[in-house]
């Protein structure tokens, strides 16, 4: 089995502006995808065992990392105003890196919570929850 180290990992979001922004140099955890998908019982009178149907995808993707207020490119700068934006925006994140080929699972989303935290002693950190909008996709770049 293959193993990959995740300092290779690609997060690109799409900002206010339309403009694909790729923030991976400033996050240190991403998780949630391809996420979780609801299962609907159907299970009849006479069945031995329990039946499901898919249902609805109800993904949540948690990203996290350093703050940085840099200008256009820094997460401050492109996730900071997300937090308002009410229309869907495109997402990508590829595991393994985004060289051709590699898997890339894709979407769009509505950003739920975006939290800058400070403690003593530490560096100050953001955490982001974007909310899917419809189903992630697995796709290659």
């Amino acid at each position: 089995m293959a193993k990959f180290n995740s300092r290779v990992s690609v997060f690109n979001i799409t900002d206010t502006g339309g403009t694909s922004r790729d923030i991976s140099s400033y996050i240190d955890e991403i998780d949630g995808l391809p996420g979780p998908r609801e299962l609907n019982e159907v299970t009849a009178l006479g069945d031995t065992g329990q039946k499901d149907i898919a249902g609805l995808e109800r993904v949540r993707v948690t990203i996290g990392g350093h703050y940085d207020d840099t200008a256009t490119t820094g997460p401050d700068a492109v996730l900071g105003p997300l937090r308002t934006d009410d229309t869907a925006r495109a997402f990508d994140y590829g595991p393994k890196g985004s060289t051709a080929g590699f898997v890339k699972y894709s979407g769009t989303q509505k950003m739920a919570g975006y939290n800058l935290v400070s403690r003593v002693g530490d560096i100050v950190k953001w955490r982001a929850e974007l909310q899917v909008q419809g189903v992630v996709t697995r796709g290659t770049y």
